[in-house]
Parts: structure tokens; C-alpha cells; sequence
């Protein structure tokens, strides 16, 4: 058996601004020092279970996040660009009251269906999803046994997830996760399931991010 705990990165400050801001690929901002604490606790949490690997985005914030919980499992980061968030295009670094009003059909029809329609000059929720399962295809195709911790994004994971859920692309944003928020999926005798979908009890006392 193969089982994947599927993270989304620690907060950094624009998942913590009220509005928030969408990161994308442009915006690589640390982790606020909450997102540190986060980190540490799930840290804390894992520290018991068995890693083999840590596979990550190469941005600051998931990085940063996969080397503060493998530090005890004293295993190497294997960067994988594959797990980079969605490109948000134009959008990258606004509010989505700033996109309402500023881009009033683009937002209109991402709205309508994210599958097709994309971010501005960015990704579609579609495109996401198959760039996220060709990933997880080859990964559970590779990985015979063993447990492996892969860190991410709020799009890349949440899309992923959904098609686990038997849901389109296009209903992904029924998923929700939180920063540090813990999903577990395991392969067996080639049968891939969701077993926990964002476990984030290790989180609580310290808020919640967007």
C-alpha cells in the first residue's frame, strides 16, 4: 500500500489579509511567522508517522513548509514543478473584489465554469487538473509501498481532491482546504481512495486563513 498526506502550504501574509490576495506562481512570499507555527504543528503531528519522501513545489511557502515538517524524518526535499500553483495570471496579487470590478466578464466567466474559462493570460481549473493527476499517476505508478508526504496548493490541491470526490473541475471550489489542512489518500492493489480530507485538528487555537 502507498498512502500520500497531501498538504497545502503554511499561510503566508496574503492568505492572511482580510480581503485576502490570490498568490499564484508571481507572488513567492514566505510564510508568516502564524504560518511557522502552523508548520510546526504539523510538524509535531507527523513526527510519529513513518515519511519516506517529501515531494514539494518549488515556491517559498510550500518549501518552506515541507522543510519544517521533514526535518525530523531526516529525509531531502525532492522539488517538483508539476506541484506549483495554478498560474492566476493578470490576476496575480489581487483582491477578488478588485478583479470584480476591474475585470467584470473575465471574472463573470471564470465564475461561470473555472474548467474552461482560465485566469486571465493563466491556467484553467481544467488544465490544473490534468497537470495534477498526470503528477499523481506517475508518483502512485513509481511508489509501490511506503508513505510519502507531498506539499502544495490550494488550486493544484483542491482540483486533485475533487476528482477523488467524483466531482468535476469545474466544482472544485466545493473543496475546501486550509493552510496546513491534511488530506490522506491511499493507494491499493491500484485502487487510489481519499481516506481524511483536510484534517486540520492540529491546527486548533490558531486561526484560519483564506
Amino acid at each position: 500500500m502507498t498512502t500520500v498526506y497531501l498538504l497545502r502550504h503554511a499561510a503566508t501574509s496574503a492568505n492572511l489579509a482580510r480581503p485576502y490576495r490570490l498568490q499564484g506562481r508571481g507572488l513567492d512570499m514566505p510564510l508568516d511567522p502564524l504560518g511557522v507555527r502552523q508548520a510546526e504543528l504539523t510538524r509535531d503531528y507527523l513526527a510519529l508517522h513513518p515519511i519516506e519522501r517529501v515531494l514539494s513545489s518549488p515556491l517559498r511557502r510550500a518549501f518552506q513548509t515541507a522543510a519544517i515538517i521533514a526535518e525530523p524524518h531526516g529525509v531531502p526535499i525532492e522539488e517538483c514543478s508539476e506541484l506549483v500553483e495554478c498560474d492566476v495570471g493578470r490576476w496575480e496579487g489581487m483582491t477578488w473584489e478588485a478583479i470584480q470590478s476591474s475585470d467584470p466578464e473575465a471574472y463573470r466567466l471564470f465564475e461561470e465554469n473555472p474548467e474552461v474559462h482560465p485566469y486571465p493570460e493563466g491556467e484553467s481549473f481544467g488544465e490544473v487538473f490534468q497537470r495534477a493527476k498526470r503528477f499523481f499517476d506517475a508518483l502512485f505508478r513509481e511508489q509501490r509501498s511506503g508513505t510519502i508526504l507531498v506539499v502544495s496548493h490550494h488550486i493544484v490541491t483542491r482540483v486533485y481532491l475533487a476528482g477523488l470526490l467524483g466531482l468535476r473541475p469545474s466544482e472544485a471550489k466545493r473543496v475546501k482546504i486550509d493552510n496546513c489542512g491534511l488530506s490522506v489518500i491511499e493507494r491499493t492493489d491500484g485502487s487510489v481512495r481519499l481516506v481524511t480530507l483536510n484534517a486540520a485538528f492540529h491546527l486548533i487555537g490558531l486561526g484560519r486563513a483564506a
